[in-house]
């Protein structure tokens, strides 16, 4: 298992796991959102929809746990809500987004407490424009992501080049941790069996998937944009942006796997239905 490391200060790395008095002995699992994104069916489902309108919650995730307090993803960055056209440019056009002032990630995370200097971990499933709202926002946060993602961002293929804002990555400062691949697949964040992380790549070079195992409510599969929605899941479409469609479905076909040995739930990435069923933060968790 290969995994690098650098960044200011990478000595720190230890100071990570210290006990967190807000998580004592609890391991909870927040499900958030950074508002909607207003698109076309075609380009949640590919070739699909024609013209239709779709709109896509824009979900990201935050775990308690007695080693470290773990933000995944984060959603939109924070500039989004403030001036969209001059963060995100045109991509605007073809996913438009609607959020709030106060539902960047460190406006809700205030609402359960958590302060930017109590998370210890953030773990990126890719560097995509709506699932980097956490970089950069959290000041003794180590950030995982696949080295393979964080290359591949600096320097994308054409039709790739607009999801990747590279304000948002690109920023002084930040601890990266690297993992490799297959080298590094399964790779177990605490050890413990709680956070694993999948290399599931297809959507985007470097995306990976995340189990989360909970004492009460068991295994939660987190598909992130390997499965925007259960049309996917299901082997229905595929997702509207893609860098390797044969890479896509088998990821899709290895977290079934997955999915069926542990007997998961699954959580998809970006399906409007799916999403109403989950427990909504702040009021709800899982635990």
């Amino acid at each position: 298992m290969k995994i690098i490391e650098f960044g200011m200060d990478s000595k720190r790395q230890d100071t990570a796991f210290k006990l967190d008095p807000l998580s004592s002995n609890t391991i909870q699992l927040f499900m958030f959102q950074t508002g909607t994104l207003k698109t076309k069916l075609k380009y949640i489902k590919m070739n699909q929809g024609d013209g239709a309108d779709f709109e896509i919650p824009v979900p990201w995730f935050f775990l308690r746990h007695p080693r470290g307090n773990v933000v995944i993803d984060g959603g939109n960055a924070a500039e989004v809500a403030i001036d969209k056209r001059a963060h995100w440019g045109n991509v605007i056009e073809a996913y438009d987004p609607v959020m709030g002032k106060h539902e960047n990630c460190v406006d809700q995370l205030a609402s359960i407490g958590v302060r930017p200097e109590d998370i210890t971990h953030v773990l990126q499933s890719h560097l995509h424009l709506d699932h980097t709202g956490a970089i950069g926002r959290f000041p003794n946060a180590m950030h995982y992501v696949q080295r393979a993602e964080w290359k591949y961002a600096f320097a994308p293929d054409w039709f790739s080049k607009g999801a990747y804002i590279r304000a948002d990555f690109d920023r002084p400062g930040l601890r990266w941790k690297f993992l490799d691949g297959e080298d590094s697949d399964d790779y177990d964040l605490f050890s413990d069996g709680t956070v694993r992380m999948f290399f599931t790549p297809g959507h985007s070079p470097g995306h990976q998937s995340f189990m989360i195992t909970l004492p009460k409510s068991g295994p939660i599969l987190l598909t992130i944009d390997a499965a925007y929605t259960m049309d996917h899941w299901e082997d229905k479409a595929l997702p509207g942006l893609v860098c390797s469609s044969v890479d896509a479905a088998n990821s899709v076909r290895k977290l079934r796997k997955i999915a069926k040995n542990s007997r998961a739930m699954i959580v998809t990435g970006h399906d409007p239905d799916h999403w109403k069923t989950m427990k909504h933060a702040p009021k709800g968790f899982y635990d």
